[in-house]
């Protein structure tokens, strides 16, 4: 039945798409949709979410292409959404969100505080349980999903056996598993993931190989990778892997990323107490006094927690270790935000002098260290603001990927426009 289900709908497919239309939304080329319409070889099992999303929006698809002239200029989803820094960076090139996932209630909050959202579209919690053929038909899949342990185990005792696998098998129980299959049965055109740098070097590189065979051969798409520094755009050492790719060849390079090699410095994005300091409505004094020019007195340690951190440095120095908290001064580049920040600050205090005990960064402070406009707003108390400010993304970077990933879309929908597939179309599905 794993082959008689797939080869069923394909042959519904096939009376009402061309053998093109269907290669092209399931990643294929034309003489393998030929082979398995005569049975020279079986139709894959995992290309069933792909064929019923092919049978329920193709019509769809096609009927609303005709008025579509006025749409964006592409349509993305936004899973793992956190406070939604991927989708500001591809918003700015000119896509349309139509789809977002998030868990947290907090960062729900301040998502739905910053990004509206319009008529079409969805913003649902856990994507766990969202069936993959629910999502709307979109031309680009964003998602900084969080990385977890991957069964290896499991795909080297199916080898042992002779078993045949998939990414089914060899993801299941993992996020990564959701953007697969999503991917599987959605077949975007392009896609950007997004996480933190050790993802390479996890369970000694298996992991990351999990995730290389997932999108390159079982779901087929063309595949690149690089690690790149925040400091490029904001003063912090923040280290990120991205992964982006597509859904056909293009002439997609790194080498067109322009990245500044002299970033900010931290007095960027400092309150300023030289009267120069923006008055935002939306913070009123909340975090910076305006009328006496200064930080507000809570964000300044207290003398308990700064002879407590000085003396956790100075035990580890000792000991020949280099933990420790990091001082931070004007023209400094901070370590990396992290979601702890709230507890104790550590990794970043701002120096305020020597006659002064430091003190953390504002919320609007890390705002403007991840790359956020000032008109962003707030809306949770400053314990979820910093877990979500150390969760998220430094924005321009991703306003840096998706510039560049722009053309080569553009580029591959105009082709399989010009071919007359499908998925062409959905570029305004």
């Amino acid at each position: 039945m794993t082959v008689a289900v797939p080869l069923d709908l394909l042959r519904q497919a096939r009376a009402r798409f061309t053998q093109r239309e269907i290669a092209a939304h399931v990643g294929k080329d034309i003489k393998t949709v030929r082979r398995w319409e005569k049975g020279d070889t079986p139709c894959p099992a995992m290309l069933e979410p792909a064929l019923r999303d092919l049978l329920q929006s193709g019509a769809q698809i096609r009927d609303r292409v005709a008025d579509s002239g006025n749409e964006a200029r592409f349509r993305f989803i936004d899973l793992f959404a956190g406070i939604g820094g991927i989708r500001m960076g591809f918003e700015a090139h000119g896509g349309e969100c139509v789809f977002t996932s998030e868990w947290n209630d907090f960062s729900t909050k301040t998502y739905r505080e910053n990004y509206p959202g319009g008529k079409e579209h969805t913003l649902i919690g856990d994507i766990v349980s969202f069936r993959a053929e629910d999502v709307p038909s979109h031309d680009v899949l964003l998602g900084g999903f969080p990385c977890q342990p991957f069964s290896i185990a499991g795909v080297s005792k199916k080898n042992a056996l002779g078993r045949p696998h998939g990414f089914e098998c060899t993801t299941q129980g993992t996020l990564f598993f959701d953007v697969a299959r999503i991917i599987a049965a959605k077949r975007p055109a392009a896609f950007l993931l997004e996480n933190v740098k050790n993802l390479l070097s996890h369970d000694k590189g298996r992991t990351f190989d999990v995730i290389l065979q997932t999108l390159r051969d079982e779901l087929g798409y063309d595949v690149h990778y690089r690690v790149i520094d925040g400091q490029h755009f904001t003063p912090q050492h923040r280290e990120r892997i991205i992964i982006v790719g597509f859904r056909g060849k293009t002439s997609f390079t790194w080498d067109d990323l322009r990245l500044p090699s002299a970033g900010p410095r931290l007095g960027a994005i400092l309150h300023r107490t030289d009267g120069s300091e923006p008055v935002l409505p939306w913070d009123h004094d909340r975090f910076f006094d305006p009328t006496k020019r200064s930080v507000q007195p809570k964000y300044t340690l207290t003398s308990n927690l700064w002879t407590y951190l000085q003396n956790y440095a100075d035990k580890h120095r000792a000991a020949g270790n280099g933990f420790g908290f990091g001082m931070a001064y004007p023209d400094s580049i901070t370590r990396t935000l992290s979601a702890r920040y709230h507890k104790d600050g550590s990794e970043i205090l701002v120096h305020q002098g020597d006659t002064l005990r430091p003190r953390r960064l504002t919320p609007r402070e890390c705002a403007r260290l991840m790359g956020f406009p000032d008109t962003f707003r707030i809306p949770v108390s400053d314990t979820q603001a910093y877990r979500q400010f150390g969760n998220s993304v430094v924005m321009p970077v991703m306003r840096e990927v998706a510039r560049i990933m722009l053309p080569n879309l553009q580029t591959l929908l105009a082709k399989e426009t010009h071919d007359g597939s499908k998925q062409a179309l959905s570029l305004y599905a």
